[in-house]
């Protein structure tokens, strides 16, 4: 890995999931502070969780960012679906002592968020999905996310091997190979070297194995989710970009309007990625 992608220090800690299974974890922030759960992006990994370091400090909160199953340095789980959530999220709180903790869902990580408080609310203080991807019934995907949906069903082999020449390049270009699938120019002419480098850095970390992970999601995303929207009944917080074209933001109003208790924050002038840091602050200091 080049000096653009140096190595990551954190540790993470990997805990069985059933016979076969493990899933691996890293913490950030205050290891003694309120615990919040962090789940990625699809791709992603526990990496991404590093951006909220020094905030989650500051409001004294214990970050537990996961690898979920088939990314980084957890074990591939082809055949689940959202409401597998937590099976793989219980053993981590389990694993620290947790018996409820707030959930911060990016992206493709919003959906699962939801499944993990509509199956195991007893465990969830509170949902925040940022950027996050919605129900195929509320929103028209765009182009790309629907190509990468058809190959995750139709060709997955194809798609896995698309992700590998895609993290090959994401290890020895510069982090824009990356950011470039996340942001609008005006985003990424805001992004410091530093995020830059770490979202790069996730994208390789997430494939570090197995391109499994990513493929499982597309398909599972894009069917219906296999949860009632209605058993929710933790509060949802929504934060979202006005400029998201990963998932534009209307469909993200009508989702809005179908759960029991959520609250819609847009930031005008933000897109996928921009509006992760743009809300961490309110998310760190809220959740938990």
């Amino acid at each position: 890995m080049d000096a653009a992608h140096p190595p990551s220090t954190e540790s993470v800690d990997c805990v069985p999931i059933d016979d076969d299974r493990h899933v691996a974890y890293a913490e950030y922030g205050d290891p003694t502070g309120r615990p919040v759960l962090f789940l990625h992006g699809t791709p992603g990994s526990h990496r991404l969780g590093r951006l909220f370091d020094d905030t989650a400090r500051r409001e004294g909160v214990r970050l537990l960012a996961i690898d979920r199953p088939g990314y980084g340095r957890s074990s591939p789980w082809p055949t689940r679906d959202l409401t597998d959530t937590g099976a793989f999220v219980v053993p981590v709180l389990d694993d620290v002592g947790v018996d409820r903790a707030g959930v911060v869902g990016f992206s493709g990580g919003g959906p699962h968020a939801l499944a993990l408080a509509a199956t195991h609310g007893a465990r969830v203080e509170r949902v925040d999905v940022v950027s996050g991807a919605t129900p195929p019934s509320v929103g028209e995907t765009p182009t790309t996310q629907r190509l990468l949906e058809t190959l995750a069903s139709t060709a997955p082999s194809l798609l896995r091997g698309l992700f590998r020449g895609q993290a090959t390049l994401a290890e020895f270009f510069p982090p824009a190979v990356v950011v470039s699938q996340y942001t609008t120019a005006e985003g990424r002419a805001s992004l410091s070297d530093d995020v830059a480098a770490l979202v790069a850095r996730d994208f390789v970390e997430a494939f570090a194995q197995t391109r499994r992970g990513a493929v499982t999601e597309l398909r599972l995303l894009s069917a219906p989710w296999p949860f009632s929207l209605s058993t929710l009944d933790v509060s949802v917080n929504l934060w979202h970009g006005a400029n998201d074209t990963n998932v534009p933001v209307e469909g993200v109003r009508r989702f809005c309007d179908r759960l029991p208790d959520a609250q819609l924050t847009v930031f005008e002038d933000a897109d996928h990625l921009t509006t992760l840091l743009r809300s961490r602050s309110s998310v760190v200091a809220d959740v938990g």
